[in-house]
């Protein structure tokens, strides 16, 4: 089994190629929740649900996140009755949320009925959230606190960052059977996903973080800043405002100790000494996936990155 530690649109497509290049029932997704929030009563579960939404081959291609061809007529429909409308919330996708928020009221756990949305729509990996208690990553700026969905969505992540919590975590416990897939794993994947507002709500669930330090697997992370510049979303610049290096290098500090195999872009080949010293190996690809093909490329070398080091 492969763990695989997720948020956002880049771990998708990479998720995408890893259930290509392997079994997807041999894939068990840890999922960032720290992303969720409440819209007209709806639990949303934005990082969730792309990934499943990815993996059931219903992704809209050009966003990464939302169903292919959705309409948004409930949408229209709200803002003509004086609702905001700034978190688009297609038809098909305010089924999972009507669907999640339910089952939720009934007294099921987040977990459990992420389970159900996944097996529903035909995704065969495990889609674990990071816990079923509340995570909410908060975002401290010059204009004050905001919910990472107003920083990200509504104010279009133009705010400087100048502080990061994890409202919740400290308190938290990790989703059922999560800290076992983490002990019983053959490889560990930090999937090219923010460091800071993706994987590091998911580290820090008390638990998450000591189980992989004390990893007896190989462990292994694709940096998702190319050439000091992130692929998709603000990790460049929150890193900039947080007062880290942003570069690959950057990243890299941010898993030590968590990571054995670290995976860079070419064009930052430079970097190899500086990420050795860290105790990491570096192994270099074109990590843009710009396709299938690359997608693929990517998960390739990622577990054959920890079936090599498994075997030293």
């Amino acid at each position: 089994m492969l763990v695989a530690l997720a948020g956002g649109v880049g771990a998708a497509r990479f998720l995408d190629g890893l259930t290509k290049v392997v079994k997807p029932e041999e894939v068990y997704i840890v999922g960032n929740t720290g992303d969720d929030t409440e819209i007209y009563g709806l639990h949303i579960s934005p990082d969730l649900d792309t990934v499943i939404y990815t993996l059931a081959g219903l992704a809209n291609p050009v966003h990464g996140w939302g169903i292919q061809n959705d309409t948004f007529e409930g949408l229209k429909a709200l803002g003509a009755l004086g609702q905001e409308t700034w978190f688009q919330l297609g038809d098909r996708d305010l089924a999972t949320h009507i669907f999640r928020t339910n089952c939720l009221l009934k007294g099921e756990t987040l977990s459990a009925t992420t389970a159900t949305i996944a097996r529903n729509l035909g995704v065969q990996s495990t889609v674990m959230p990071m816990s079923n208690d509340r995570v909410r990553t908060i975002v401290r700026t010059p204009a004050g606190k905001l919910d990472f969905q107003t920083y990200f969505v509504r104010r279009q992540a133009k705010d400087e960052v100048v502080g990061i919590k994890f409202q919740g975590a400290a308190k938290s416990r990790p989703a059922p059977g999560l800290l076992r897939a983490i002990r019983n794993a053959e490889g560990i994947i930090f999937c090219p996903s923010n460091p800071i507002i993706s994987v590091g709500p998911i580290l820090a669930v008390p638990g998450i973080r000591t189980a992989i330090e004390r990893r007896k697997c190989p462990s292994v992370a694709i940096s998702p800043i190319i050439g000091g510049r992130a692929v998709k979303g603000p990790a460049a610049n929150m890193m900039e405002t947080l007062g880290m290096e942003v570069s690959a290098l950057g990243v890299a500090k941010i898993y030590q100790g968590l990571v054995d195999v670290f995976i860079l872009d070419e064009t930052d080949k430079d970097l190899a000494p500086a990420i050795q010293k860290l105790g990491m190996q570096p192994v270099f690809m074109d990590t843009i996936m710009r396709g299938p093909a690359e997608k693929k490329a990517l998960a390739r070398k990622a577990v054959q990155a920890v079936r090599k080091y498994r075997a030293l």
